[in-house]
């Protein structure tokens, strides 16, 4: 993995075009559903959430350009 592979949730969402709180929900789950990221997909650092490009293309497709 590359370091360029690893992203803030918000970096993440603006590559992608999508609500940084998709991206926090597909870390931490919602209304009672696990969540879609791994823990190898992403974590929190800090109060930050880090993703892999890996686990939004798993999710999400190929980035948005």
């Amino acid at each position: 993995m590359k370091f360029e592979d690893v992203m803030t949730s918000t970096e993440a969402a603006e590559r992608w075009n999508i609500s940084p709180a998709t991206v926090k929900h597909a870390c931490t789950g919602q209304k009672g559903l696990p969540p879609r990221l791994t823990d190898d997909e992403c974590r929190k650092s800090k109060g930050t959430w880090l993703v892999t490009r890996q686990g939004m293309e798993r999710l999400y497709g190929a980035e948005k350009e």
